[in-house]
């Protein structure tokens, strides 16, 4: 390998991460209902325990995700015609391999995430079986600003995963539009969506019998104790998952077993828990076509093309800009 061929550049500030984790625990925590983004799972043990739930039997999103690629990225690379791929929370980039094959060299991948080391470790491993690409990964929040490097065009921009139902609605509005925003007109999203079904099917999925799940959600806990100098007792919270029909999401939540009072000495703050309060830590929203089409809509693209697995589990959708006049404000 080349060095040329490996670049990485690093657009958070040193201490952005602590200073987001403090932000979001002093704001969520003094709430009511109490909550806190599901980004704060993910770190060295809530990323292993992760990837330990996709590979449990009740939890189908990563099957079915992969499934659709295997079949369908051969005709995404024909129709986008991309040579670079931008990918959003990249991760381990598992499942960008099998874009990057079907995408052929040359190529450029731009893998963003808030985690240098994640991002070095599949960079090198993808330059390894992909030696016609360039990797140049990007330490960023996709939430907030992203300044993409410069790379051939066109692109196509994939935020896999079911991640974007993670994001309340009003966020998604925003973080499409921003999306939007950075796409030149022979530019494409790749967008995975979990999909509305069986509220038993989606329940068992976020509260496998394993307890995997549950020591995910516990996880938060621990980096609270760790980061913050907090004195939670993750055995004082049950874990509970909770399908919301109105909203069409699943909510993850911890539960109190008993009141009780935690300090975060690093943000000077002290929490009280009534007896079965709970602490939302995430939602998942599942989405209908329908739906999806609206919402790339207001943000200005055109659904253009959509596969899911032959369970109608999951979808992928390929979509484009419309022109900028046509650009709808997000609400």
């Amino acid at each position: 390998m080349t060095p040329s061929r490996f670049t990485l550049t690093r657009t958070l500030p040193a201490n952005a991460t602590a200073a987001a984790l403090a932000a979001d625990v002093t704001q969520g925590l003094i709430r009511t209902p109490k909550s806190l983004p599901p980004k704060w799972f993910y770190d060295a043990r809530g990323s292993e325990l992760f990837e330990q739930i996709t590979k449990l039997s009740a939890y189908y999103p990563t099957r079915a995700e992969a499934e659709i690629l295997r079949d369908a990225a051969p005709r995404i690379a024909r129709l986008t015609g991309a040579r670079t791929l931008v990918e959003l929370g990249s991760g381990s980039s598992y499942k960008t391999r099998l874009l990057l094959t079907a995408l052929g060299a040359p190529l450029t991948y731009v893998p963003v995430d808030v985690s240098e080391s994640a991002l070095a470790e599949a960079g090198h491993a993808l330059l390894a079986d992909h030696p016609g690409v360039t990797v140049h990964a990007l330490v960023a929040d996709f939430q907030q600003e992203l300044p993409l490097p410069e790379c051939p065009e066109p692109k196509v921009v994939a935020f896999l995963g079911g991640t974007v139902g993670n994001l309340l609605p009003a966020d998604r509005a925003r973080f499409l539009a921003s999306l939007r925003s950075r796409l030149g007109p022979r530019d494409a999203l790749l967008l995975g969506t979990d999909l509305v079904k069986d509220p038993a099917v989606l329940v068992a999925a976020y509260d496998d019998p394993e307890g995997i799940t549950a020591e995910f959600d516990k996880n938060v806990l621990h980096v609270l104790n760790r980061e913050l100098g907090a004195d939670f007792d993750p055995d004082d919270f049950t874990h509970v998952a909770v399908w919301d029909e109105e909203n069409e999401w699943i909510e993850m939540r911890l539960r109190a077993r008993r009141a009780l009072s935690a300090k975060l000495p690093a943000v000077d703050l002290s929490v009280d828990f009534r007896s079965g309060e709970e602490l939302r830590t995430e939602i998942s929203a599942k989405f209908r076509r329908a739906s999806v089409h609206a919402e790339l809509a207001a943000a200005g693209m055109r659904l253009c093309r959509w596969w899911t697995d032959p369970g109608g589990r999951f979808a992928l959708s390929l979509a484009v800009p419309e022109p900028e006049g046509r650009v709808q404000p997000a609400g």
